[in-house]
């Protein structure tokens, strides 16, 4: 997930800011030759315009072109079209946009690199494969998409704001209508193209390219290795190198809001899903929220799907497997566009959430322009037109199919059990405590429904200590969601601080661990009460924090049963 101070997180903008742990001491905007942060395009007014013009396509970007778009995703019958790919046999008759569907469908689940859950593999053009990344949701979702386009050489364009101009980041660079954004890299001039070299003799690689991180947070790819960053994957994924430059560079800068944009993504609607679209959850206006990737979908009996998902996290994981119960858990959450009313008083249907497809970028008129493919205006919902959006949550429902209430508490406990695999190795994760509890929610919802099963019977089999523990914080007023670098080690020592508690025999409610006046020294003290100091790691803006400053962390309501009465 992707968060920033001030518009939509999964949140907002400035995943720029460099801060915290001594590796980071590099300035993100003098790196890259930035002046970020960018925001997402201001909210559209009645219309939610088909075509968003952007770069004229006789502007000279050689300086600037990261690849040339030889292709256009509508094509299916030029020679690249014809031929056969990583999903589709020749003369398929796709365009490259179901094409891309289809790639991200055929992606192989694979143990991930903790043994803990499935993750997927990616297998390239040149016939490598790496098993998926370690990326935040919103970071995996644009990944893709980049990834895609830029190996078959198709138009992006991904609109954004500066300063209240317009940014372009796409297959010709960072550019705003005048010209080069800022000093931003030229890619053609400064990093290169291996496309037409012995590639198939000796892979090429690219030393400084391998030291180029993911920024707001801990950037770590243990798929590849001891002490491998970002960089160093889509050096083993691109032969072209200007390629895997901009991908690092734009996943620094864009986040979930861009992706919620509805310059970049439009509302679609359910009946129309397929793999390679997205979910985005919203609670919030800014603030974290949640993004998954479509893997497939699986169509049943009666007309009924089952959707597979793919979700990065905060911090960054490999992509996960989401399937049945869990997935169907967010198409319907009012998180998703959903019908009621978030807690800042606006409607979800608002906040930008539910279904999203990636507009395409099409040559139209002389101009770059950002659309949907033919045939898809049917499937498209205006972004101001609140009461489809938010009808979506409730055909989802209905579409997506129905499994025993045995199974869907088995799904549920399932995605309990994740968020505390992700939360006994970042315990200050704010994204996992709120995964946690929606699923525990859902869990009552269906002991009371289906299962006979009351609150305090569900809690008495399957609450643990550490759920209370690490209770779930209000995002917007807790300086503890910005912290990603806690560790497993701060972990055991929260969890033998909550167990010394209750080492009287009177059960006490357990302290929640989360910034307090005297920041978190309750922690760190026991931890040298242990001998164990140099496990504990002080507080750090790991991702730009709006509220830094707060005095104390917001604990929100827990729906539990009181430890002490279970």
């Amino acid at each position: 997930m992707r968060r920033l101070p001030g518009i939509l997180s999964l949140a907002l903008v400035s995943v720029i800011m460099a801060v915290g742990c001594a590796d980071e001491a590099v300035d993100v905007d003098d790196e890259w030759g930035m002046d970020g942060p960018v925001e997402p395009v201001p909210p559209p007014g009645k219309e939610d315009a088909q075509n968003r013009r952007g770069l004229l396509v006789a502007t000279n970007t050689s300086r600037t072109q990261v690849w040339t778009a030889r292709n256009a995703w509508e094509d299916r019958t030029s020679a690249a079209a014809r031929a056969p790919g990583l999903a589709w046999t020749a003369d398929s008759g796709l365009s490259w946009d179901e094409k891309l569907s289809r790639w991200v469908e055929s992606l192989a689940w694979i143990p991930s690199v903790d043994g803990y859950s499935m993750t997927v593999e990616l297998t390239t053009p040149w016939g490598k494969t790496l098993p998926s990344p370690y990326l935040e949701c919103a970071e995996m979702a644009m990944f893709l998409r980049i990834t895609f386009a830029a190996w078959y050489e198709l138009p992006l364009q991904l609109e954004a704001v500066s300063n209240g101009q317009r940014v372009y980041f796409g297959h010709y660079g960072v550019r705003t209508a005048a010209g080069r954004f800022a000093q931003s890299p030229e890619f053609a001039i400064v990093y290169r193209d291996h496309g037409a070299s012995n590639w198939r003799a000796q892979w090429p690689r690219d030393a400084t390219l391998r030291t180029r991180k993911l920024h707001g947070g801990i950037d770590e790819q243990p798929e590849l290795g001891a002490n491998q960053v970002f960089g160093a994957y889509v050096d083993e994924l691109h032969v072209n190198k200007r390629a895997a430059y901009f991908t690092v560079l734009t996943l620094n800068y864009l986040s979930s809001a861009n992706l919620a944009d509805t310059a970049n993504t439009y509302n679609l609607v359910p009946d129309a899903i397929r793999a390679g679209d997205v979910l985005i959850e919203r609670w919030q206006r800014t603030g974290i929220g949640h993004t998954l990737v479509v893997h497939d979908v699986r169509e049943f009996g009666e007309g009924n799907l089952d959707v597979t998902m793919l979700s990065g996290s905060m911090p960054r994981r490999q992509g996960v497997r989401e399937a049945g119960q869990a997935s169907k858990g967010y198409f319907t959450s009012e998180y998703a566009g959903g019908p009621g009313t978030a807690p800042s008083g606006e409607p979800y249907a608002k906040l930008g959430g539910g279904l999203k497809r990636w507009r395409v970028t099409k040559n139209v008129g002389g101009y770059w322009t950002n659309t949907w493919m033919s045939g898809d205006e049917a499937h498209w919902i205006n972004s101001t037109d609140y009461p489809r959006i938010a009808a979506r949550t409730s055909r989802f429902a209905a579409l997506l199919g129905q499994v025993s209430p045995q199974q869907q508490r088995a799904e549920l406990l399932s995605v309990i059990a994740d968020a505390r695999h992700h939360l006994g190795q970042y315990p200050a994760s704010c994204a996992a405590r709120e995964r946690r509890e929606h699923a525990f929610r859902e869990l009552y919802d269906l002991g009371e429904r289906e299962i006979g099963m009351t609150r305090a019977q569900i809690d008495s089999e399957h609450r643990e200590l550490e759920d209370y523990v690490l209770g779930e914080l209000d995002y917007t007023t807790s300086k503890t969601c910005c912290w990603n670098s806690s560790t497993s080690a701060m972990f055991e020592i929260v969890l033998a601080k909550a167990r010394a508690e209750q080492a009287s025999g009177t059960c006490v409610p357990p302290t929640v661990f989360r910034a307090r006046p005297d920041g978190y020294r309750t922690w760190s003290d026991f931890a040298q009460s242990l001998g164990r100091s140099s496990d504990w790691r002080a507080w750090s803006e790991d991702e730009a924090c709006a509220q830094r400053n707060v005095a104390e962390d917001t604990v929100l309501p827990l729906a539990a049963t009181p430890y002490c009465e279970l």
